[in-house]
C-alpha cells in the first residue's frame, strides 16, 4: 500500500483528489489547520490520518518522520485574486511559508517525491513570467523554492498548472453555479463581453492528472522538476460556454453581455504552451462534462 501526505485536501480540488487517492487503495495521512472545516471530506474521515498543524515547524517535521511517505500532494493554497492589502498576510503565509515548511518538512525525512499545484494565471500572455495577480506571484515564487530543495536535497518534484476546474458538486461561487441557478427564470446576470477563452477541466480529469504525475515521479528517475498543464487543449470563449450551457439545459439563460468590463488584466487566452503529462489524458469533453455538471450526477 502506498503511503502519502495530502495538504489542501478541505477545499473542492482536495478533496476530490484525497478521495479518488482513497479508492485507488492509498494510505492517506492529510495536514490541515485547526480552523479548517472538514465538511467536504466528512463522509471519509474516518479512513485516513489527520495531523492539525499548530504552526511549529517542528512538530511538522516530527509527524513528516513519523509517516515517512513516498509522496507528498501540494493542494494547500490561499486563492485570493484583487487582493486587499490586509490580505497579503494570508497570501504570503499560506502560498510561500507552508510551502516551504512542508518541503522543509520533507527534508528532515525520506520524502523525496513532491506534486504541486500551479495556475495558468502564473503567465499572463503566455509569457514565460508574468503573473496576473499578486495570487499568481506567489505560486511563482513557490516554485523557485521549490527549485533550491530539488538541486540541493535531491528532491523530484512535478508541478501540474491547473486552467479552470469544475464539477456538478462544486459549491464554490463560480459563474457556472450562477447560470445554472437562473436558468429558466427572468433572472438576469451581467457579465463581461464574453470573448475571453477558457479551457474547463472536469474534476475527475484533474484527479488523473495527480495520479499520473506520481507514476511519472515513481517511474522515471530522470525527471527532477517539472512543470506539466492540466489541459483540455480546447478553448471555448465564455459567450461560446454559455450558449452551451442553454443548449444543454433546454432553458433560455438570460445574461447581459458587456454589462460588466473586463479584469484589470483579463487573461483573454490561457496558456497553451505548457507540456502535457505522459501517459495522461482528458475522459470528459466539455460536452459531457456540462452535461454531467447540469444534470448532479456524481463526478466518478
Amino acid at each position: 500500500m502506498k503511503t502519502c501526505i495530502i495538504t489542501g485536501v478541505t477545499g473542492y480540488i482536495g478533496s476530490h483528489v484525497l478521495k479518488y487517492l482513497l479508492r485507488k487503495g492509498w494510505n492517506i495521512h492529510i495536514v490541515t489547520r485547526h480552523e479548517s472545516s472538514y465538511a467536504n471530506i466528512a463522509d471519509v474521515l474516518s479512513r485516513i490520518h489527520v495531523f492539525e498543524y499548530d504552526g511549529n515547524i517542528h512538530n511538522l517535521i516530527a509527524y513528516f518522520q513519523q509517516v515517512n511517505a513516498k509522496v507528498v500532494f501540494h493542494l494547500a493554497a490561499a486563492v485570493i485574486t484583487n487582493n486587499q492589502p490586509e490580505q497579503i498576510p494570508a497570501l504570503i503565509q499560506s502560498n510561500i511559508q507552508f510551502y516551504t515548511e512542508v518541503l522543509e518538512a520533507m527534508r528532515h525525512c525520506d520524502t523525496r517525491q513532491f506534486v504541486g499545484t500551479g495556475t495558468y494565471w502564473q503567465n499572463y500572455n503566455s509569457t514565460t513570467y508574468n503573473p496576473v495577480d499578486l495570487y499568481a506571484a506567489t505560486k511563482e515564487a513557490s516554485e523557485k523554492i521549490l527549485q533550491y530543495y530539488v538541486d540541493a536535497h535531491h528532491f523530484r518534484a512535478i508541478t501540474l498548472r491547473l486552467f479552470d476546474v469544475y464539477g456538478e458538486d462544486d459549491k464554490r461561487p463560480k459563474l457556472w453555479n450562477l447560470l445554472r441557478d437562473i436558468a429558466g427564470t427572468e433572472k438576469t446576470i451581467d457579465v463581461s463581453p464574453g470573448e475571453q477563452y477558457l479551457d474547463l477541466v472536469h474534476i475527475s480529469d484533474v484527479c488523473t492528472a495527480y495520479e499520473a504525475a506520481f507514476n511519472l515521479l515513481d517511474s522515471d528517475i530522470s525527471v527532477k522538476n517539472e512543470v506539466y498543464g492540466v489541459s483540455t487543449g480546447e478553448l471555448h470563449t465564455l459567450k461560446e460556454i454559455i450558449s452551451l450551457f442553454q443548449s444543454a439545459l433546454g432553458k433560455t439563460i438570460h445574461v447581459n453581455f458587456g454589462k460588466r468590463p473586463y479584469k484589470e488584466r483579463e487573461v483573454m487566452k490561457p496558456m497553451c504552451e505548457y507540456k502535457i503529462l505522459p501517459n495522461w489524458q482528458i475522459n470528459i469533453t466539455i460536452y459531457k462534462g456540462l452535461e454531467k455538471f447540469l444534470k448532479g450526477d456524481n463526478y466518478s
